[in-house]
C-alpha cells in the first residue's frame, strides 16, 4: 500500500510540475525548420501536450490500480493478509 501512495505522489509531483511549465513556456511556431532536432521535439512532443497527458492519464491509472488493491483489502481481508505476507516477506 506504500508504494502505490508513493508512486501516486511521485506522478502527481511530475504532473504538476509539467503543468507549470507547459503554463511558462510558449515556444514560437513561426520560425521553426524540419531540419532542427530541437525544433523536431518541439513540434513532436512538446505542441502534443504529450509530457503533460501522460502523468495525468498514469495518475488516474495508479488511483484505480490503489482502489483496486483497497477493495480486495476489504472484501478477502484474510486472503489479502496472506498474500501481503507471503509477497513481503519472501
Amino acid at each position: 500500500m506504500n508504494l502505490l501512495i508513493v508512486n501516486q505522489s511521485i506522478i502527481d509531483t511530475c504532473a504538476s510540475f509539467f503543468i507549470l511549465l507547459t503554463a511558462a513556456v510558449q515556444p514560437g511556431g513561426t520560425s521553426m525548420s524540419r531540419d532542427s532536432p530541437r525544433d523536431q521535439f518541439v513540434c513532436r512532443i512538446w505542441h502534443s501536450r504529450l509530457p503533460l497527458w501522460n502523468p495525468l492519464i498514469m495518475s488516474t491509472y495508479c488511483v484505480f490500480v490503489t482502489a483496486l488493491e483497497r477493495y480486495v483489502a476489504v472484501i478477502y481481508p484474510l486472503w489479502y493478509k496472506t498474500q501481503v505476507k507471503q509477497v513481503c516477506f519472501k
